[in-house]
């Protein structure tokens, strides 16, 4: 088995990004097939934490290759910015250990300048972005206006592509919304040294290089952003990212066929997190939800905004794996349930009265929801320091396998702790 897929199977901010690093002493390469830096994907390798955006998650292995893929939206100054603080502590980051796809879709300025503008204006229908700029980006993409990754290194031609995408832009933040309009000229000499820095790391053809690796027999390793229950076209819309998140992203925006994409690991929190607007069916507006943020650290690694926290649901985590063929499921950050006497999992909801056992495609229907919680007894043991299956509580041993059972799909890793080590593997990722 040579390419594995790590997803979201929540509502994102799962730990993909620890899983990722763990996952990547096993693999060759790593590749971020799609989202932005609207993701926050957060390591902790011997106590000390390293929050990535845009760079795949496997960085902090020097012997693999980190790949960021054509479905990505780059922004380049935060790319660069990336670069920057990583090699500050000492990463080499060399071209053969990050490379970029040309086909990639750039971000800049006015991206951000329209998506901050939009939400302001929505006032109480905001969305929850986060500002970056992802959504209006993927829609240049769509309306065939984006810069691409090989226009910043076409010097003749990069101010004419900029002045063409941004003159709809100034019109909407002008007349629209009564904001700065943005000069070409001043986002071209703004990104400058950015293009120097990302220059060193360009790849003509991810589609080619993944290729050759798995006819190489290297194991490939592919990073989503974002989770499931915020897919463009199968989450709960409005409320969601502006891309697809689903596994099957991953072999389009690679340029690989998908019966190569074998192994869906799908990550979940022992609990359900959402951060900002949408429907959120076990959704804890008491003290216990107050009180798995406190202990979770609940705030997001991107804008730092505090996550919504609820009961682990169930019916949802079963669409999950129906849309993406998840076959393998990690289970995340069981620790921080320890203080808790009891633990509620939602195993169906209410809807007019009558029971359903799937998650409603009808974000309306989302919303008016009610959970059906069953409760299982707390085991009120720190997890943090155990380091085999056989260590833990008898009491969080039972609720794992009661998870497993409803889902009827095996939970092969479990996190017990932030860090790359507290890491307990029941089935290894790879078959040698």
């Amino acid at each position: 088995m040579s390419a594995v897929v790590v997803i979201g199977a929540q509502w994102g901010d799962e730990g993909k990004g620890k899983l990722v690093d763990v996952f990547a002493s096993h693999a060759d390469t790593v590749v971020r097939f799609q989202g932005g830096s609207n993701a926050g994907h957060t390591l902790v390798v011997n106590g000390q934490k390293t929050v990535l955006h845009l760079i795949p998650s496997g960085i902090l292995h020097s012997d693999k290759t980190c790949v960021i893929a054509s479905g990505v939206v780059i922004d380049v100054l935060g790319l660069a910015e990336e670069i920057r603080k990583l090699k500050l502590t000492g990463l080499p980051l060399t071209a053969s250990q990050l490379l970029i796809a040309d086909n990639a879709t750039v971000l800049l300025p006015y991206h951000k300048a329209l998506d901050q503008a939009r939400e302001k204006a929505l006032s109480e229908g905001k969305i929850g972005t986060t500002g970056k700029g992802i959504g209006p980006a993927y829609e240049d993409r769509a309306s065939r206006r984006a810069l691409i990754m090989s226009d910043l290194f076409d010097s003749n031609n990069l101010l004419e592509k900029i002045e063409f995408a941004i003159k709809e832009k100034n019109v909407l933040l002008k007349n629209l919304y009564d904001a700065p309009e943005l000069s070409a000229k001043e986002v071209l000499e703004q990104i400058k040294p950015a293009i120097e820095v990302l220059r060193e790391y360009r790849l003509t053809d991810v589609s080619l290089f993944v290729s050759q690796k798995l006819k190489n027999n290297k194991k490939l390793l592919f990073e989503g952003a974002q989770g499931t229950l915020l897919d463009i076209n199968h989450g709960t819309y409005p409320f969601v990212t502006s891309s697809s998140t689903l596994a099957g992203s991953g072999s389009i925006s690679a340029g690989l066929g998908p019966h190569h994409l074998s192994k869906i690991v799908g990550v979940f929190k022992a609990y359900c997190t959402r951060v900002g607007s949408g429907p959120f069916p076990s959704e804890l507006k008491d003290e216990i939800g107050a009180q798995i943020q406190k202990e979770g650290h609940e705030f997001g690694s991107t804008t730092g905004r505090a996550r919504r926290c609820g009961w682990l649901d169930l019916v949802a985590l079963k669409y999950a794996i129906r849309l993406n063929g998840i076959n393998s499921l990690a289970m995340m950050k069981l620790d921080v349930l320890s203080s808790l006497d009891k633990v509620g999992v939602v195993t169906a909801y209410k809807l007019n009265g009558e029971i359903i056992n799937e998650f409603p495609t009808s974000t309306e229907l989302v919303g008016q929801l009610e959970p059906v919680v069953e409760f299982i007894p707390g085991w009120k043991e720190d997890l943090t320091k155990v380091k085999t299956l056989g260590d833990l509580p008898v009491k969080a041993t039972a609720y794992i396998n009661f998870v497993q059972k409803q889902l009827g799909t095996p939970i092969d890793i479990i996190s017990v702790g932030p860090d790359r080590e507290q890491t307990l593997w029941v089935k290894p990722l790879y078959k040698d």
